[in-house]
């Protein structure tokens, strides 16, 4: 019988509470270090977009940086790096997140900034038009003139999916992104980035009654809106197994990604939770099996790896979601006899469960980089401000490692079983670049 590792949760403090205008909150703190994390989180990411207007729940992420309701345009990125701070946002399947961290004194400077444009942004013609441009150009250096540019998560949803706010380009197309209007953003706004519809977290070094009052002070007379209906965007799963292949004209080698849908990691997460380990026995190091096998020992392979969510968000994600695999080549490779190869280590897995100290080996890695993650301020601020706004579990981050612990052979040999051929969404990329 399989050793069961045990692997201790942490304990970073959690307190919780509501504003009247619908506000969700989320403290901790930790007094080791002078410094603190804010995030904001708002409930809309790309499968959000309306049709039509592809890339723009990243183009309204650019927009809120150009200005809002009191501070002109570039003053954010005055105030937060002149008290010694950083920030950034992004934008994700299911949510948009925007963060600073900064020296604890400049707590307040922080919240005034995330308050002042959850009121509202400037959503000007020139603040459109400029960074319409800018996120054309970021497209243009990330994916268009890019090796392998969008390979694999914005090539396998579209073989994967059927439904638009699964299967579309996140990034957007030109012709949406320059299509789209300030009355587009304003009803974006008025839509999505409501105070209903937002959480906002708080980690590291602060006073939990100084800090509750500043969060009241600041964010308390913003204007209430409810959160908007949260859509199901599920569908059925593959029955037969869906391919692409396509030539990338910066690409050196051949290339090829696969998918497999896996349970609901919010409505089933017993279930999806073995898929998150499963890719890890897979694919994470030299003693992984695919990586043995395909690397090492056929060297059909130069590189693999394994993840879940096509952003690698596996535990910031809803319904659907998908277990990935994806491979580069050597000059020549055979996709095909590499999907083979993987699916006889997955009959294999499923038919003679795990070697010994093998699940032990991964779940400590897993724990390892959860842990790992978790000692910066934003490493805690961002996922417990996500976990509040899906589940309404932030304390579920410090449960994590202890649960991965938890997996047990049975579940991941079943896990294993699944990833049928008959499931499985591929897009094979071959290389275009001329030597």
């Amino acid at each position: 019988m399989a050793r069961r590792i045990k692997i201790p949760a942490t304990k970073y403090p959690v307190e919780r509470f509501t504003l009247a205008n619908g506000l969700r909150v989320v403290l901790t703190p930790d007094r080791s270090a002078p410094v603190v994390g804010v995030a904001v989180v708002y409930d809309v990411g790309i499968r959000s977009e309306p049709e039509g207007r592809t890339g723009f729940a990243h183009l309204f992420e650019h927009l809120m940086f150009q200005g809002s309701e009191n501070l002109e345009k570039l003053a954010h990125f005055r105030h937060v790096q002149g008290a010694g701070g950083t920030f950034n946002g992004s934008t994700h399947l299911d949510y948009t997140d925007y963060f600073e961290v900064l020296p604890a004194g400049a707590l307040e400077r922080a919240l005034f900034l995330e308050a002042d444009r959850m009121r509202g942004p400037r959503l000007t013609e020139e603040n459109l038009l400029n960074q319409i441009d800018v996120v054309k150009e970021e497209i243009r250096v990330n994916v268009l003139n890019r090796p392998y540019g969008g390979f694999p998560w914005l090539r396998l949803p579209p073989v994967m999916f059927e439904t638009f706010p699964n299967a579309h380009d996140g990034y957007g197309s030109f012709g949406d992104l320059d299509s789209a209007t300030v009355a587009d953003a304003q009803a974006f706004f008025d839509r999505y980035y409501a105070c209903g519809n937002a959480t906002l977290a708080v980690a590291g070094d602060f006073d939990v009654a100084k800090a509750t009052e500043m969060i009241h002070r600041h964010f308390g007379d913003v204007p209430a809106r409810p959160a908007p209906p949260l859509p199901s965007f599920d569908e059925p799963d593959l029955t037969a197994e869906k391919r692409d292949t396509y030539t990338d004209k910066l690409a050196p080698l051949p290339g090829v990604a696969s998918a497999w849908r896996v349970p609901d990691p919010i409505g089933d997460f017993d279930n999806y939770l073995p898929y998150v380990v499963l890719a890890e026995v897979l694919t994470d190091g030299d003693a992984s099996r695919l990586v043995e096998r395909l690397v090492q020992r056929d060297r059909t392979v130069t590189s693999i790896g394994g993840y879940i969510g096509f952003m690698g968000d596996e535990f910031q994600v809803r319904n659907p979601t998908a277990i990935l695999l994806q491979a580069h080549m050597p000059p020549g490779g055979d996709g095909d006899k590499v999907l083979r190869t993987v699916d006889e280590e997955l009959e294999r897995l499923a038919a003679d469960g795990l070697r010994p100290g093998e699940l032990e080996r991964v779940q400590a890695r897993i724990a390892t980089h959860l842990l790992r993650d978790t000692d910066s301020v934003l490493g805690r601020a961002l996922p417990m401000a996500v976990l509040e706004l899906q589940r309404g579990r932030p304390e579920m981050l410090n449960e994590l490692p202890k649960l991965v612990g938890e997996v047990t052979e049975a579940q991941i040999v079943a896990a294993a079983a699944t990833l049928r051929p008959e499931r499985r969404a591929t897009v094979e990329v071959l290389p275009g670049a001329v030597s």
